[in-house]
């Protein structure tokens, strides 16, 4: 039987087979010396499987004012941040509120909560 290298018995293997996300920070995009002025820059593009919103953290978001719509693994990488903008394939735009750590998945994972840009 066929063992992948240096990887323990207890991890997940993840696959990332939804679909893809853009990831944008929000960043000055005016031209230096202009007044200036919000805008959107890539960041990465990443592969994502789709995660059930379970009720406790639906209903502990919502004693907060906020409405977790959806739940998507990505592949942990450094630079995704809570003041970043989501952007699905087909054009759906999200906030980022929450990125924690999947631990036991291989490759190391992150899934990112998200709700609706108002």
């Amino acid at each position: 039987m066929w063992k992948a290298p240096n990887r323990p018995k207890h991890e997940i293997s993840q696959s990332f087979n939804d679909g893809i996300i853009s990831i944008y920070e929000v960043k000055n995009i005016a031209r230096p010396g202009y007044k200036p002025e919000q805008g959107l820059k890539l960041k990465k593009k990443l592969r994502y499987t789709e995660r059930r919103v379970g009720i406790n953290r639906f209903y502990y978001a919502a004693q907060n004012q906020i409405k977790i719509e959806r739940i998507l693994r990505v592949t942990k990488v450094r630079d995704i941040s809570t003041q970043d903008i989501v952007i699905t394939e087909s054009g759906e735009q999200y906030e980022i509120h929450q990125i924690q750590t999947v631990r036991d998945s291989y490759p190391a994972s992150v899934d990112i909560s998200l709700s609706t840009i108002k």
